[in-house]
């Protein structure tokens, strides 16, 4: 006879004992279930003892997380949580040098445990372990057990980090300062600091003001990869924390420092490589890079400023300064003003004032045009002169081209846009060489003039060469070239014309015939390929995915594993270790019994339950169940109408966060409760909304959706079609011919003949 289903089958094990195999059940409380353990051990007080997982992290079993417990799970038995804290942390107060390592050794291994973690910071247990950073008698295994065991009880999130003194920050800077210090001690001391930065900014100014650039610079150098991202973290950090003008003077300090030629040289194409953590901040350190333009491009040009007009002559100047000089000698003042308007108008501008006022690129374009007529001033007459002698309508206008292509490269580049928290989407082109962007911007305007003249374009073409050119950039940039030479070389070989056969090429793909017959063919088609995409989109939930939980810091580090019930009644999840495969859903926790009410549950777990984030009712009872029933579900939500996206306000600072996030609300009792999701990528969030859309009875509306029914849309039409090949298929059906004058010729069968 099979079990109860809230029943699984564990072994207990304890030191110098033989293990126990029980029948959990989980209805009983957990006080019951460790007294019996106790009792078959003949061990009193059972109180004093708890259960915890024999492998991974070795976290404790409480009423929250015992739905974890699988069949076949090994468990053991220890001392209480809360006496062990108390132990440990008397261990740390030890005149034994030996007694406190080992203290902190056991702390280390159990602070990842939210149980353990309260029990240890209820205890002053943050304090104590700030006594030892800050007292630095050790200086080598115990500091660095100390600040590792700080790092992780801080993560909880249970203390704010502004509430550290400034005493403690100024010890762990001098740890990050000092010369000869164990290799262990600065990576995290570097990664307390950045914590610091990003979560306080009277302790971030602290930071900026005791740990000097070049400090950082030196870690930079060291040739261990831990310590080069950590000191890289710091500095983005610091960064990020500073007002535009400081922003400006440490980025052109550390640029004076050579920093953007170690990071090309040693950091981009090192044999080691790249972490996904220093990718991450070489793009934000390129996003601040380039967010230095920002004040350019929002500024517009002042009519009245004589420097810009200077600048604006010095343009001019450029590209007709011998065609001026020698026919503005001896002119009046009239008929000078008459020949620089006209200068200008074949520059490209209407009025620059005027034409230079749209924000962005404000000045911004000003400056890309200055920039490209100083360091390329044979490029930039040729390529206005060549324009100017140019029938009118075929000549393309330098100036308006700059300011549209100035809009564009912002564009592509995100420039004024707030940093991903996630993104790792940097491109090593701009750590190649000084001025990055305005040697883009000369590359860019040889290939609009270039583009112009392969499409044979008028003025009225204008939008459309730019949106070309756009095509070009982007694909060229996607490609990320290691230099602003491979760049030039690859973006050149994507002409006009390879850009057509590439739309065609797509467009194959995508799109089928638009005859009127294989559209109403299609149309028919529609309702049996929706089926089996909804179909497919099931068996995806039925399959699950691993998700990454989001902490309170935003870092995605443990994984949890959701996936539907073959009978499409019921939603299962539970936690996965890290690098683990998914499970199978023999192996998920049978912790439900369904009957005409939905799923019943033994117990629920806190607010705190890292999965869903459920809100308590007005009763203060949570609202969450261990697995969820289809049909308690009342609403599928997305992007910033997410509870767990709303909250923390990661809608605002982060977009790529919430186009990934999803939850799902239902009902218990009284009570709403969520489970809540951020799909590790977008095809991952398509395929999910639409299953659990198709659950609800909804559409499935995605852009995933729309590409499976094309691609299935046009590979069953040709099919259909095989047997028309080469038959033209007319747009409109032939007419019916009109009815004959008599139907004489119509055989009559009541006549037999004799």
């Amino acid at each position: 006879m099979a079990p109860p289903r809230n029943v699984v089958k564990i072994a207990v094990q304890m030191p110098d004992a033989i293990p126990q195999l029980i029948q959990l059940d989980q209805a009983k409380p957990l006080a019951a279930v460790l007294k019996e353990v106790c009792d078959a051990w003949s061990l009193v007080h059972s109180e004093r003892y708890a259960l915890q997982f024999a492998d991974g992290h070795r976290s404790y079993i409480t009423e929250n997380n015992r739905t974890e417990i699988k069949n076949g799970s090994i468990l053991c038995l220890s001392t209480a949580p809360d006496l062990e804290a108390e132990r440990l942390l008397g261990g740390l107060q030890s005149g034994s040098r030996e007694r406190r390592r080992e203290a902190l050794q056991h702390l280390v291994l159990l602070a990842p445990d939210v149980t353990f973690a309260q029990e240890v910071i209820s205890r002053d247990g943050l304090q104590r372990l700030g006594t030892i950073v800050e007292d630095g008698d050790d200086l080598g295994e115990v500091l660095t057990l100390a600040l590792r065991a700080f790092l992780e009880l801080m993560e909880h999130g249970m203390v704010s980090w502004e509430t550290l003194s400034i005493p403690f920050v100024r010890k762990v800077v001098c740890y990050v300062n000092m010369n000869l210090m164990d290799a262990s001690v600065q990576p995290l001391a570097l990664r307390l600091l950045e914590s610091v930065t990003l979560s306080s900014p009277a302790l971030g100014q602290l930071v900026k003001s005791e740990v000097p650039l070049d400090r950082l610079l030196v870690h930079l150098q060291v040739m261990n990869q831990q310590l080069q991202t950590k000191a890289m973290a710091l500095l983005t950090a610091l960064l990020q924390g500073a007002n535009p003008a400081e922003r400006k003077h440490m980025l052109g300090y550390l640029w004076q420092r050579n920093l953007r030629q170690f990071i090309y040289k040693n950091i981009i194409h090192s044999a080691t490589p790249l972490g996904d953590e220093m990718a991450h901040h070489l793009y934000v350190l390129q996003a601040l890079m380039l967010g230095l333009l920002e004040p350019r491009m929002r500024t517009p040009l002042d009519p009245y400023s004589q420097e810009q007009r200077e600048q604006l002559q010095a343009l001019r100047q450029a590209a007709f300064e011998s065609e001026g000089e020698s026919l503005g000698t001896g002119l009046s003042a009239d008929r000078r003003r008459s020949l620089c308007a006209r200068e200008f108008r074949k520059l490209g501008f209407s009025v620059p004032a005027q034409d230079l006022e749209r924000v962005p690129p404000g000045l911004l374009a000003l400056d890309n045009m200055l920039y490209f007529s100083r360091h390329a001033p044979s490029a930039y007459s040729r390529l206005v002169l060549e324009n100017s002698s140019r029938e009118d309508k075929h000549e393309c206008p330098f100036a308006r081209s700059s300011i549209q292509l100035t809009v564009l490269l912002c564009e592509l580049l995100r420039i004024g846009e707030p940093c991903s928290e996630t993104a790792q989407d940097f491109s090593p082109m701009f750590f190649g060489q000084d001025q990055s962007f305005h040697e883009l911007f000369c590359v860019s305007i040889q290939l609009l003039n270039k583009t112009w003249k392969e499409m044979r374009a008028t003025q009225e073409d204008f939008d459309k060469v730019m949106q070309v050119v756009r095509e070009q950039l982007a694909r060229t940039l996607a490609l990320k070239p290691s230099s602003l030479e491979l760049f030039r070389t690859k973006v050149n070989a994507l002409p006009y014309g390879e850009v057509l056969r590439l739309r065609q090429t797509e467009r194959l793909h995508q799109e089928g015939t638009l005859a009127p017959p294989i559209l109403e063919l299609r149309e028919k088609l529609k309702p049996e390929l929706m089926g089996l995409i909804r179909q497919q989109r099931l068996l995806r939930l039925c399959e699950g995915t691993l998700f990454r939980k989001i902490s309170s810091r935003r870092r995605q580090d443990k994984l949890w594993f959701c996936c539907l019930s073959p009978n499409h009644k019921v939603l299962q999840y539970g936690d996965v270790e890290e690098g683990a495969s998914p499970p199978t859903l023999e192996s998920l926790p049978e912790q439900r019994e369904e009957d005409g009410a939905g799923v019943r549950v033994s117990h629920l777990p806190s607010r705190d339950h890292p999965l869903c984030g459920a809100r308590l009712g007005p009763s203060g009872q949570p609202g969450l169940l261990p697995a969820v029933a289809v049909a308690d579900i009342k609403a599928l939500l997305t992007g910033k109408d997410c509870p767990h996206v709303r909250e923390k306000g990661s809608g605002k600072q982060n977009k790529d966060l919430y186009e990934l996030a999803f939850s799902i609300s239902y009902d218990h009792g009284e009570v709403e409760a969520y489970l809540n999701f951020i799909a590790p990528s977008k095809r991952e969030f398509h395929l999910w909304t639409d299953g659990l859309s198709a659950l609800l009875g909804g559409p499935m509306g995605s852009e995933q959706t729309r590409l499976d029914l094309e691609q299935l849309l046009t590979m069953e039409t040709k099919l259909r079609l095989l047997e028309l090949e080469n038959v033209p298929i007319p747009e409109q059906p032939p007419p019916i011919p009109p009815p004959p004058t008599n139907f004489n010729f119509c055989y009559d069968c009541s006549i037999t003949e004799p």
